[in-house]
């Protein structure tokens, strides 16, 4: 399996320590949520669920993403 990058182990410890909680993460113009975070916000608020093509293991890399420009 791939390296995690450094943005990633930042969002996995983050989310360690607030299992109990969605974790958004601001990246550029967006907050995106990662893996059951964003199963979950995807089905309860109705949001599109993506998928990055990053190799063999995309389909376990889901995201949710939601523009903060509007706010």
């Amino acid at each position: 399996m791939a390296e995690l990058t450094p943005m990633m182990k930042q969002y996995l410890e983050i989310k360690k320590d607030n299992p109990d909680s969605i974790l958004f993460f601001r990246l550029g113009d967006f907050y995106e949520m990662f893996a059951d975070d964003a199963k979950l916000a995807s089905r309860e608020l109705d949001l599109t669920l993506t998928s990055r093509d990053h190799g063999k293991h995309a389909k376990d890399r889901k995201s949710t993403r939601l523009n903060s420009s509007h706010t």
